[in-house]
C-alpha cells in the first residue's frame, strides 16, 4: 500500500467515487487529491483531498475524504490524512482544518473542534454550504499540533487486504454495449 499525489488519468475516477460517496466536489481539480493504492493489484483504494481558500492569509482545508468499501477499516483513510497533512505543512500551513459531518474520525488523529465564529472566513463561507448541501451536522475542525497516527492504522496499512469480493473495475460484457453474443456475427468471423 501506499499513497500518491493523483495524476489527470484519475479524474474520471474520482468523480465517479465522489458522486457515489456523495461527498463535496465543489472547485473539482484532480491535482488537489492524493490516492491510495493498492501495490499488488494496483487498484485505487481511497482518495482525499487538500483544497486551498485563497484570501488573506490563505487557508487549508481536508476535504472529500473517500475509502472504497472493501478497504475500509485497515487504515487507508488515516494514510490519506496523513499525507494531506504532510503536503498542507510542506506548503506552509498550519493549522489545517477540515468541515466534516464525520468528527469522530478525524479527533482522533489530534483534530479538534472548533466554533464556527473562529474558523476563517472562507470557511465560515463554505460551512453554511456544507450544511445545505451535505448534511445539518457539518462542524468544523482544526488541527494545530502534531497529527497523530494511531499505531494499529500504520500496521493495518502494511497489510491491507481487499475484504469483500466485489471488483472496482467491472469486466465489460457484449450485453453492455446492446450486442447479443448468440447471434451476432463479426466482421472477421470464419465460420468455425
Amino acid at each position: 500500500m501506499y499513497v500518491r499525489d493523483a495524476k489527470n488519468r484519475d479524474e474520471v475516477w474520482l468523480l465517479d467515487h465522489i458522486e457515489a460517496m456523495g461527498l463535496d466536489e465543489e472547485a473539482f481539480r484532480s491535482r488537489d487529491y492524493v490516492i491510495a493504492m493498492d501495490e499488488a493489484s494496483n487498484e485505487r483504494v481511497g482518495f482525499g483531498r487538500l483544497r486551498i481558500h485563497k484570501g488573506d492569509p490563505d487557508v487549508c482545508e481536508l476535504t472529500g475524504i473517500g475509502v472504497l468499501s472493501g478497504w475500509r477499516g485497515q487504515g487507508v483513510g488515516a494514510h490519506v490524512v496523513e499525507r494531506l497533512v504532510m503536503k498542507a505543512r510542506d506548503e506552509g500551513f498550519e493549522p489545517v482544518y477540515s468541515l466534516t459531518d464525520e468528527a469522530s474520525y478525524l479527533t482522533q488523529y489530534g483534530f479538534e473542534p472548533i466554533d464556527d465564529a473562529d474558523l476563517p472566513d472562507p470557511l465560515q463561507d463554505r460551512l453554511e454550504t456544507k450544511r445545505e448541501a451535505i448534511d445539518k451536522d457539518v462542524i468544523g475542525l482544526v488541527l494545530e499540533g502534531e497529527f497523530e497516527m494511531p499505531e494499529r492504522a500504520r500496521e493495518r496499512f502494511k497489510t491491507a487486504v481487499r475484504t469483500d469480493s466485489e471488483s472496482d473495475e467491472t469486466e465489460e460484457r457484449p450485453e453492455d454495449f446492446g450486442i447479443d453474443p448468440d447471434s451476432a456475427t463479426y466482421k472477421y468471423d470464419t465460420g468455425r
